[in-house]
């Protein structure tokens, strides 16, 4: 079944249940079933193209308007507010969308609306009014379903397509991967244009009959009292939001009693956070990991099987293979390239052939560029990019085991590290941090706590103090963005 006639189906089910709580209202079915006809109605009057674009805040509007747009049999295309104007315009243009489903406020926040398409203003819509009936389009599992664009950690954004199968495949594999039930409540605050904010924290919901309360921007303090008030089973966020969560002094492990899974993704879970949600909150955090290639979910550590620092095993029907250089198969424990097969897997990229091909192997298996190594029992580790990976004195060094060190340093929030050119070992690494409030920076303290840990050639040569590192719309570390002050590269 594709993914909008399960949400109908769900709301044809139930009518009347809360589906989706956000900042502004509640959400019943037959509420989102309304506006998606009246933005069904709209975009059809306005628009010809085969893609329409949505920007709009995380809460029940994106689901909605996304609904809509599913049931003309169109192509929802996500669009990233927070991206520089310039970017934004190409995702607009790349895309060959003309409609943009929008609210003002939106428009305010990016300053400047992308040039070309049209504005479906949903503010500026009468939703108490009867929208015409229509039957939706029947769409196929092979047909595009959502083209989500990432952040383009090189180049340009690419345009990922993932079809109405990859998506309700990747629900099913998480369905199944843990017990689910319509008694769960979600929480949501990643963002809607963002696959796993779509996939996870909103289309397996509304999919499933689980109620989900969302709220547009991370606010700690927020965060917690959602908590208490909603009582949610489950919690999904990036570990810098979990950092940021501990900060609040006015909370117990009361307050996060109610969740079963409490899932950390998109970036490393340092110890320290790890081990601080532990002893005060008596909460265990599980690692997972996922792209946007993958529709969202490959791996989830669930609960009865944590092992630290592992992202789970894969979910199911999702092939796993690491290999070398030549494409060979190593060991256990050995470290190569995580490649990854099954059917949540893209279409490919966005009028992309020749990036689309060099994606996937001789036997279909998606090229991820993590390097990553399998235990005995199949669980993953992350060991760091491919591309971001340093050849110091003809040894392979990843910036994850650097930053590792550096963020069990008490003076330290967060840290990245990057290779830069060095005339005596090829490249030398070199750190990047962001403090504690309240911590003074100590370079010498900070790389001789590195010597403690490390191989002396994996200290960091330099390190430098940022008031905050580069991060991406869901907070994960850029270190493409970092450079070293010209001053201190002469």
């Amino acid at each position: 079944m594709s993914v909008p006639w399960a949400i109908l189906r769900q709301i044809a089910c139930h009518p009347t249940r809360v589906m989706m709580v956000d900042d502004q209202r509640s959400w019943r079915g037959i509420d989102v079933l309304v506006g998606a006809l009246h933005v069904a109605a709209e975009v059809e009057r306005v628009s010809e193209a085969r893609h329409v674009g949505i920007m709009l805040p995380t809460g029940g509007l994106f689901p909605m308007a996304a609904l809509g747009v599913w049931m003309l049999g169109r192509t929802v295309v996500p669009l990233n507010y927070l991206l520089k104007g310039s970017d934004l315009q190409y995702v607009v243009d790349d895309s060959e969308i003309d409609t943009i489903v929008t609210v003002g406020p939106m428009l305010e926040f990016v300053g400047e609306a992308p040039r070309g398409p049209r504005l479906v203003r949903l503010d500026a819509m009468n939703f108490k009014q009867m929208p015409a009936l229509r039957w939706p389009r029947w769409v196929g599992s092979d047909e595009l379903a959502v083209l989500l664009y990432t952040s383009g950690t090189s180049g340009k954004p690419k345009g990922v397509m993932l079809s109405h199968g990859n998506i309700a495949a990747n629900i099913q594999q998480c369905m199944e991967w843990v017990d689910f039930t319509e008694r769960d409540v979600i929480l949501g605050v990643l963002p809607q244009f963002h696959v796993f904010g779509l996939t996870a924290l909103t289309l397996l919901p509304l999919t499933h009959g689980l109620k989900v309360i969302f709220t547009a921007r991370f606010m700690p303090r927020k965060i917690v009292q959602l908590m208490k008030r909603h009582r949610p089973t489950a919690f999904m966020g990036i570990a810098s939001m979990y950092a940021a969560l501990l900060n609040v002094k006015e909370q117990t492990a009361e307050d996060w009693s109610s969740l079963r899974f409490v899932v950390s993704g998109g970036e490393p879970l340092p110890d320290a956070v790890s081990q601080a949600f532990r002893e005060r909150l008596n909460v265990v955090l599980n690692e997972g990991f996922g792209m946007t290639e993958t529709s969202a979910v490959s791996h989830w550590c669930r609960p009865s099987e944590t092992r630290r620092h592992s992202v789970g095993r894969a979910l199911p029907r999702i092939e796993v293979k690491i290999v070398d250089s030549s494409g060979r198969r190593v060991g256990v424990n050995e470290d190569g390239e995580l490649r990854l097969r099954g059917p949540n897997m893209m279409q490919g990229y966005f009028k992309l052939p020749q990036e689309t091909a060099a994606a996937f192997d001789e036997e279909g298996f998606l090229r991820t560029g993590d390097m990553a190594r399998e235990d005995e029992d199949g669980f993953l580790y992350i060991t760091g990019r491919i591309k971001e990976m340093m050849i110091i004195g003809g040894e392979n060094v990843f910036p994850r085991e650097i930053e590792e060190v550096l963020n069990k340093h008490e003076s330290v929030a967060a840290s990245a590290v990057i290779g830069v050119r060095d005339e005596s070992r090829g490249e030398a690494p070199v750190a990047f941090v962001e403090l504690v409030e309240g911590a003074a920076f100590d370079e010498v303290a900070l790389r001789s706590h590195c010597r403690k840990w490390l191989a002396q050639y994996k200290v960091p040569r330099d390190v430098y103090a940022l008031e905050k590192l580069p991060r991406n719309p869901t907070g994960k570390i850029m270190r493409r963005e970092l450079r070293v002050p010209e001053a201190a590269g002469d």
